[in-house]
C-alpha cells in the first residue's frame, strides 16, 4: 500500500507540474514507466492524473471562466483553437498510431527541436493581449501548432506558448491562452480514456481517487507559480532543461 501510494505521488508530481510548463508531461510519464517498473499505471490512473489537472485549471480560472458568459468572443475564440486537436487526436487514438510516437527516440529529438523552437519563439518583443488581439486567424494559428502536441516530447503547454509568442503575445498572456486550451484538450484526452474504460470494464479503487487530488493539487500550485515567475522573466530556463534531458535520452539511446 505505501509503496503504491509513493508511485502515485511521483505520477502525480510529474503529471502536475509537467502539464502546464514547457515540457511534456506525456514524455515525463512516458520515461518514467519506461526506466521504472511501476507497478500502478495503468489507464484508469492516467486519466485520474488528466482528471485531477483538468480539475485544477478549471478552479484556478474558474472566475474568468464565469466571466465567459459575458465574453462570448473569447469562449467562441477557445473553442475554434480547440477544434484540431480534438479531431487530429481523436484520429490518432481511434487508429492507435498514437501509440507508434511513445518512444524514447522520439522523445529525445521533440525535446530538443523544439526547445530551441521555443527559446527563438520568446524573443519576440512586442507585447499584443488577449483582450484586443487575440482573433480568429491568431487562434487559428495556436490552434494548429497545438496539433503537434500529440507527439510526445513536444509539449502541449510549450506549443502552444510557441505560437503565441511567435505572434507577439506577452508572457502572460501566452500562457492564459495555452491554460484556456488546456481545458477542452484535456478534457478531451479524459472522455477517449473514459469510453477505453467502460469497455474494458476496469475497476475504481481508492488509488483513483488519491491520484485526482494530488494531480489537481500539484497542477494548481504549478500554474499559480508559473503565472508569477512568467511575468518576470523569460522561458530560458525550460529551454536549459529540455537541451539537458535531451542530451541525457542521446547518451542512454546512442552510447
Amino acid at each position: 500500500m505505501l509503496q503504491e501510494f509513493i508511485e502515485i505521488l511521483i505520477l502525480s508530481a510529474i503529471q502536475g507540474i509537467s502539464e502546464f510548463l514547457p515540457v511534456s508531461s506525456s514524455a515525463h510519464l512516458i520515461l518514467v514507466s519506461n526506466f521504472y517498473d511501476l507497478k500502478t499505471g495503468s489507464l484508469l490512473i492516467d486519466i485520474s492524473l488528466h482528471l485531477g489537472s483538468l480539475f485544477a485549471i478549471i478552479f484556478y480560472f474558474k472566475k474568468d471562466l464565469l466571466d465567459l458568459k459575458n465574453n462570448k468572443r473569447l469562449l467562441q475564440l477557445i473553442t475554434i483553437g480547440s477544434i484540431p486537436i480534438i479531431i487530429f487526436g481523436y484520429l490518432l487514438h481511434s487508429t492507435e498510431l498514437i501509440y507508434l510516437l511513445r518512444n524514447v527516440k522520439v522523445i529525445a529529438w521533440t525535446t530538443l527541436f523544439f526547445g530551441f523552437i521555443l527559446f527563438f519563439a520568446d524573443q519576440q518583443k512586442l507585447d499584443k493581449n488577449i483582450s484586443t488581439n487575440l482573433n480568429f486567424k491568431s487562434i487559428i494559428f495556436i490552434g494548429l501548432f497545438q496539433i503537434l502536441a500529440l507527439i510526445p516530447g513536444v509539449s502541449r503547454a510549450g506549443i502552444t506558448l510557441t505560437a503565441a509568442r511567435f505572434l507577439n503575445f506577452n508572457r502572460v498572456d501566452s500562457s492564459k491562452i495555452s491554460f484556456l486550451l488546456s481545458i477542452p484538450a484535456l478534457a478531451g484526452a479524459s472522455f477517449l480514456g473514459l469510453k477505453d474504460v467502460i469497455y474494458h470494464s476496469i475497476e475504481i479503487n481508492y488509488l483513483i481517487i488519491v491520484a485526482v487530488t494530488l494531480s489537481f493539487l500539484f497542477s494548481y500550485i504549478t500554474v499559480k507559480f508559473f503565472l508569477i515567475y512568467i511575468n518576470k522573466f523569460s522561458l530560458s530556463i525550460f529551454v536549459i532543461y529540455r537541451i539537458l534531458i535531451a542530451l541525457i535520452l542521446f547518451l542512454i539511446i546512442y552510447f
